[in-house]
Formats: C-alpha cells, sequence, structure tokens
C-alpha cells in the first residue's frame, strides 16, 4: 500500500469540532462566573486545561492507538488505583468525596477513569483468546468493568457510573459474534439496575429524590427540585435569541446552582437562547458525525470498540445533560462534553478525540516523516 502523508489523512472536522466546543465553553463560562468573585481565575484555569488538552489530543492523534491495547493490563491499573486514591485521600465537597487535590489544583480521577476503562476492557474484549461463544467468555470483561464502576458508586457518582454501564453495553453490542449472549447481557443489566433501585444501601436519599423529581418536577419545589424547577424557567425565558451574554436573571443571580459545571446549557439556553442552543446542538451534531466516520475507519476489532467506547460516552453526556437541564433526564451531575467548567472533563474528551483521530489516520498506511 502507498504512504500517503499524514496531513491528507487527518479528519479536520473532528478536531476544529472539539476545537470550537471548548473555545465556546471559554465564553459561557466567563458569563456563568461573572458574578462569582472568581470569574478571572476559573477562566483562566480552564485556558490552561484548554492549552493542556490539546497538546495531549495532539500527541494522541499520532500515537499508534494499538499501545494501549498492548498497555491494557498497566492502564487498568492505573485506572483502579486513581479511583482507589479517592476513597484514601480525597477531598470532599457538595456531599461527595469524588477529587484530589495539588494544591491550587484538584484532579477528579473518575473523568479519566472513563476512557482508562474503555481502553482496558476493549481489549478484554478484543482479545482473539476470546472467541464469545461461550456465555462464560462474557464474564471477564463485565468483571473488568464492574471493579471501577463500584468505586465511583461509593464516592458516589452515579452520573459516572452510568457513563461506564453505557460504554460497556456500546461495546458489546459490537463486539459480541452473537446476539443472544447480548441478549442475555441486557438482562442481566436490567436485574442489576433493579436491584440497585430496590437496595437502600446502593442510591444516596438525594439520589432517590433526584429521581422523584424526574417523575415529578413539581415535587418538592423548594427542595430537591429546585434546580429542575429554575433551569427549566431559565432556558424557557431565552426564547428565540436569548437575553444576551452576562445578562441571564436565573443564571447571573445564582437561582440557578452548579451553572457553571452541571447546568452550564441552562445558560446557553438563557442567554443565548434557542440560537445558541441549537448552534451548540449543531457543533456536537458535526463532532459525531466525523467521529462516526473513524468508526468505519477503524482496521480491527481494538479500534473499532474503542472508537464506539467514545462515542458512547460523549453521546451519554450530551443526552444526559442537556436533558437534565429541561426535564427530560434525571439529574446526575455529568458535565457537557467541552464546554462545562472542569479541567479533568475538558482534558480527558480532548485526549479521547486524539485517540478517535489516530484511529482515523490508521486507516490507509500514513506517513509522519513531514512532522
Amino acid at each position: 500500500m502507498l504512504e500517503r502523508p499524514w496531513y491528507v489523512s487527518y479528519n479536520y472536522a473532528l478536531a476544529a469540532a472539539a476545537l470550537a466546543l471548548s473555545a465556546f465553553g471559554l465564553v459561557v463560562i466567563k458569563s456563568a462566573t461573572l458574578h462569582s468573585g472568581q470569574a478571572r481565575s476559573d477562566l483562566h484555569h480552564q485556558a490552561a486545561y484548554l492549552v493542556i488538552g490539546v497538546a495531549g489530543m495532539i500527541v494522541l492523534s499520532f500515537t499508534d492507538y494499538h499501545v494501549w491495547q498492548r498497555l491494557a493490563r498497566p492502564i487498568y491499573v492505573i485506572d483502579i488505583v486513581i479511583l482507589a486514591a479517592v476513597a484514601l485521600a480525597g477531598h470532599s465537597a457538595l456531599g461527595a468525596q469524588r477529587w484530589i487535590g495539588f494544591g491550587p489544583f484538584v484532579f477528579q480521577p473518575s473523568e479519566p477513569a472513563k476512557l482508562l476503562t474503555t481502553l482496558s476492557v476493549a481489549a478484554i474484549i478484543a482479545s482473539p483468546k476470546r472467541s464469545y461463544l461461550r456465555m462464560r467468555e462474557l464474564i471477564a470483561p463485565i468483571v473488568a468493568m464492574i471493579v471501577p464502576t463500584a468505586l465511583v458508586i461509593k464516592q458516589p457518582d452515579l452520573g459516572t457510573a452510568l457513563v461506564l454501564v453505557a460504554i460497556l453495553t456500546t461495546m458489546l453490542f459490537f463486539g459480541l459474534p452473537r446476539m443472544t449472549h447480548f441478549v442475555a447481557y441486557l438482562g442481566a443489566l436490567g436485574a442489576a439496575g433493579g436491584f440497585t433501585l430496590a437496595s437502600p444501601f446502593v442510591l444516596k436519599s438525594y439520589q432517590r429524590q433526584r429521581l422523584l423529581v424526574f417523575l415529578n418536577p413539581r415535587h418538592d419545589p423548594q427542595g430537591a427540585g429546585w434546580s429542575l424547577m429554575q433551569s427549566m424557567i431559565a432556558v424557557g425565558s431565552g426564547r428565540l435569541a436569548g437575553k444576551g451574554l452576562y445578562r441571564g436573571t436565573q443564571t447571573q443571580l445564582g437561582f440557578v446552582p452548579e451553572h457553571s459545571t452541571d447546568f452550564i446549557f441552562t445558560v446557553i439556553g438563557e442567554e443565548l437562547g434557542f440560537l445558541g442552543a441549537v448552534s451548540a446542538v449543531a457543533l456536537y451534531a458535526v463532532l459525531l458525525a466525523s467521529a462516526l466516520a473513524c468508526v468505519s475507519a477503524a482496521r480491527d476489532r481494538y479500534g473499532l470498540l474503542v472508537t464506539v467506547g467514545i462515542i458512547a460516552m460523549i453521546v451519554f453526556h450530551i443526552v444526559v445533560n442537556i436533558g437534565m437541564t429541561v426535564g427530560i433526564m434525571p439529574i446526575t451531575g455529568i458535565p457537557l462534553p467541552f464546554v462545562s467548567y472542569g479541567g479533568s472533563s475538558l482534558i480527558t474528551f480532548l485526549m479521547s478525540v486524539g485517540i478517535l483521530l489516530n484511529v482515523y489516520l490508521q486507516r490507509d498506511k500514513v506517513s509522519f516523516r513531514e512532522i
């Protein structure tokens, strides 16, 4: 096969969409934190995280993704260690222990754990030693996913646990040769979900309240339902073109909590209106369409599983985050990809895009000699 220069095969649309969303996030974060007393600090931190994330994206886009398959075991060990470290030396905030502090910076291990788990579990499913013709072959990838999932539930971080389940489900759908095995997995997953909802030892009381609010948005409007009610009011008040940046009443006056992170789409809806929200969704559509091109470009099972796992991670975040701001999804506290404030999340998503870019590059034999 003839070699082609890398710049001919690069997925520029995917990279551009990720960068555009990240830049858009800086603008919205500046508005969301305007009256927080640390707007300049938050903006500078996010800009620094963006630089680090873009550097990581570029490096990973030129790093053969098969490296991660060969390093699957140490990657999985790192994954478990950083999640376990939260329980030992984690920083608590908002009723959860999810962060590790490093001076002025705070690291949230559950964010990179999503990518690390995807890379390592994909290697298990793609292993040539596993034919998956027998039901017991399903045990290894499921157990491998249960460990990090249990660790994030303990924090507690139900949102990340659901992300991990979505990633595994998608990879098994594409990785299992027999649909009967996938159906059996779905049955087991449904039973586990039912147990989780019924058990008083898994879900915290506030998580149960969030589910009740999702079923009835007017349930406890001054308590558990406050965030959702205020978010829906804010998004609805934005109408067609919004109130303008820095002019949102519900968000700027603090009626909507966590509006620079979990509820940042509320800021978009209120201040930029329907047109701003549609523009953001359009950028995500470009990103996902470009990412799907990476799926068809995958040359082997590992590349396929990694790409569908990463896409599942991104899609789940988008759907749940936007959905919870308008009441069609329960509040789970997961960030909006590339836009929400948070270095751990932004860097993880940009590095995930870097891996997708390399899978796309590997569709042909490309030359890196011009770099």
